[in-house]
C-alpha cells in the first residue's frame, strides 16, 4: 500500500510538470525511503539568483528538455521519474550526501544504493539532454528521445532581413539605378568573401 501510494503522489506530480522539486522530507520519502520499484533522476543545483550559478540554469534548461521529452513521449511509464534539490531548499539533503558542488545529476535505482557510476560525469561530458539521456539508457534501460523546441531565430531574422530590403526597395523605387552599379555590388561581394574566409579559420 505504502509503494502504491508513492507511485501514485510521484505520477500525480507528473502529470503536472515533468520535473518535481524536492526538499528534505519529500527526497528522503520518496528517493532514499523503501519500498521502491522505480528509478529516479535527480538534479542537485543552485538556482536562485544570489547564487549567480549561470552553468546550473544552462543545466536546468537542458534537464527540462529531457525530461519533458519523457514524460510526453509514447514509452513514459511509473518507472523512472525526474526530480530537484535546490540547494536553498534542500540544505540538509546536500549536507546529507556530503556535496558541496552544483550542478549534479544522480541515478537512484529502484533497489540498491547508488554506485559511482550513477552520478553522472558532468566535468567530462557535459550537460546536453542528448548526453543524460545516453546515461540514463545505461543506468536504466529506458530510452529517451530527446525532442527540442523548435528554434525560429534564423527564420525571424531572414525575414527582418526581406522586410528591409524590401522596405528600402520601395522607398528607392523611383530611382532603382543603384541597383545596376556594378562597383556597389563588387563592394558587397568582397565583404561576403572576407566574412566567410573569417568564419572558415575560426
Amino acid at each position: 500500500n505504502l509503494l502504491a501510494e508513492k507511485v501514485e503522489q510521484l505520477m500525480e506530480w507528473s502529470s503536472r510538470r515533468s520535473i518535481f522539486r524536492m526538499n528534505g522530507d519529500k527526497f528522503r520519502k520518496f528517493v532514499k525511503a523503501p519500498p521502491r520499484n522505480y528509478s529516479m533522476i535527480v538534479m542537485f543545483t543552485a538556482l536562485q539568483p544570489q547564487r549567480q550559478c549561470s552553468v546550473c540554469r544552462q543545466a536546468n534548461e537542458e534537464y527540462q528538455i529531457l525530461a519533458n521529452s519523457w514524460r510526453y513521449s509514447s514509452a513514459f511509464c511509473n518507472k523512472l521519474f525526474f526530480g530537484m534539490v535546490d540547494y536553498d531548499e534542500g540544505t540538509d539533503v546536500f549536507q546529507q550526501l556530503n556535496m558541496n558542488s552544483a550542478p549534479t545529476f544522480m541515478h537512484f535505482p529502484s533497489k540498491g544504493r547508488p554506485k559511482r557510476a550513477d552520478t553522472f560525469d558532468l566535468q567530462r561530458i557535459g550537460f546536453a539532454a542528448e548526453q543524460l539521456a545516453k546515461w540514463i539508457a545505461d543506468r536504466t534501460d529506458v530510452h529517451i528521445r530527446v525532442f527540442r523546441p523548435p528554434n525560429y531565430s534564423g527564420t525571424i531574422a531572414l525575414a527582418l532581413l526581406v522586410s528591409l530590403v524590401g522596405g528600402l526597395l520601395y522607398l528607392r523605387r523611383n530611382n532603382l539605378e543603384f541597383i545596376y552599379n556594378k562597383t556597389g555590388w563588387a563592394m558587397v561581394s568582397l565583404v561576403c568573401y572576407h566574412i566567410s574566409c573569417c568564419l572558415c579559420s575560426l
